[in-house]
């Protein structure tokens, strides 16, 4: 069953529960997939990491707005961008531990044969493509960091 099928099948369920919360954040996926599939130079059709791509980008969009809120003091908005956070995570891969993710990035370093924060670049461009949909670039990054100073 395709992401988008899944997702209306949801929504059917969450509004015969009156759950409005997951109203919100399965309107917004479904939003996002229509808008990706009708968008120029779009085949109609998404692929699984296409599908993966959305949904990170749509919980980082969220992620962000839940900062914004969360420093000018807006808890009513801040628990708004939660629950759809929540909502969309629940589509998207297990996200790695840091101590796996820690491990992961070890071995990609090894690979590359990178030793110093100048070769960050060449890390990065293999960690993403490998580690797309079980961490966010963030967090990868962050790691990526604290390995090649050290």
């Amino acid at each position: 069953m395709s992401l988008e099928q899944t997702i209306n099948a949801d929504i059917k369920a969450a509004m015969l529960a009156k759950d409005a919360d997951a109203l919100n954040g399965l309107r917004a996926i479904k939003a996002a997939i229509l808008l990706a599939k009708t968008a120029e130079g779009a085949s109609g059709e998404l692929s699984e990491d296409d599908e993966i791509k959305l949904l990170q980008r749509l919980v980082k969009q969220r992620k962000d707005s839940l900062e914004i809120y969360e420093k000018q003091n807006r808890p009513d908005l801040a628990a708004k961008e939660k629950a759809e956070i929540a909502i969309i995570e629940k589509y998207l891969p297990a996200q790695l531990s840091p101590e796996e993710l820690r491990i992961e990035l070890q071995k990609i370093i090894a690979e590359v044969g990178a030793n110093s924060p100048a070769d960050m670049g060449k890390v990065m461009g293999v960690a993403t493509k490998a580690l797309a949909g079980k961490a966010d670039g963030k967090t990868i990054s962050g790691i990526v960091k604290e390995l090649l100073a050290s």
